[in-house]
């Protein structure tokens, strides 16, 4: 019985021994504890505060604009969110956002009007998501917004030689 007692002792000592180092080495490793630079966290966090406080400005812009469910605040986040998700591809999620939509009562087709907009609206640079944010936010305010005219779709427009395209 005494040497079952040291074992658990020792068991428990071991475990002890290894959270610390574990929980030692993990605050290494995140930069805790020291003289570190306090500047770099105040601004990522003001940088979110102004982003929270736009997407707070934009929802209020479209409750103003938009008569209806469409303009509820829940409607306007998950469905921008699912118009962003479609033209990224990302279908299972989309899927998944606008089965929330729905239960929130959000019209099914302001979305369908909302990414047929955006679609007419022509190919967004994938390396600036800013861009996308913002022409869902167009679109989502304004679904039957005129398509943008690109240099291309005017080239063959612009053909005057008599031939056809084949």
């Amino acid at each position: 019985m005494p040497f079952i007692s040291s074992l658990r002792q020792l068991i428990a000592v071991l475990c002890t021994v290894a959270l610390a180092l574990s929980a030692s080495a993990a605050f290494a490793q995140s930069g805790g504890g020291g003289g570190g630079n306090q500047a770099e966290p105040q601004k990522p966090a003001a940088d979110t505060a102004k982003e929270g406080q736009k997407k707070i400005d934009e929802i209020a812009e479209a409750s103003r604009v938009i008569n209806g469910p469409a303009g509820n605040p829940e409607c306007v986040w998950l469905g921008r969110r699912v118009v962003s998700l479609l033209w990224r591809d990302d279908l299972d999620t989309a899927f998944r956002h606008l089965d929330l939509y729905d239960r929130f009562g959000c019209p099914g087709a302001y979305i369908q009007a909302t990414f047929r907009c955006l679609v007419r609206q022509g190919s967004i640079d994938p390396k600036a998501p800013e861009t996308l944010n913002s022409r869902v936010h167009a679109c989502w305010l304004n679904p039957g917004m005129p398509p943008v005219q690109s240099s291309s779709a005017q080239a063959p427009q612009a053909d005057t030689s008599g031939t056809t395209p084949r």
